[in-house]
């Protein structure tokens, strides 16, 4: 069974930082590509930073230079690294496979930035 767990959201300052981390389970998970979306409330999911197997990064303009996805393929995890964090930044973030597997996103973790 495939199991994606979220966790590290919380509440914090603009210009503050969090470290997402998921851990994955009943998948081969050195072999895909996995990603780390958000939604934020009235929007639609969105892709946020994406690792290939090999390690090679992208991620969406809006967050480039700011977040840092990396994975460790001996503990099944992919973390992000959030900095500078800023109020539109505010979402519930998943991890997932990138393509997305429809029928496994999990519960996700809420990031709420705020003064």
């Amino acid at each position: 069974q495939v199991q994606l767990v979220e966790s590290g959201g919380g509440l914090v300052h603009p210009g503050g930082s969090l470290r997402l981390s998921c851990a994955a389970s009943g998948i081969n998970f050195r072999i895909y590509t996995m990603g780390w979306y958000r939604q934020a409330p009235g929007n639609q999911r969105e892709l946020v930073a994406s690792i290939t197997p090999g390690g090679r990064t992208t991620y969406v303009d809006s967050v480039r230079g700011r977040f840092t996805i990396s994975r460790d393929n001996t503990k099944n995890t992919v973390d992000l690294q959030m900095n500078s964090l800023k109020p539109e930044d505010t979402a519930a973030y998943y991890c997932n496979g990138n393509p997305a597997w429809r029928s496994y996103w999990g519960n996700g973790t809420l990031v709420t930035v705020s003064s």
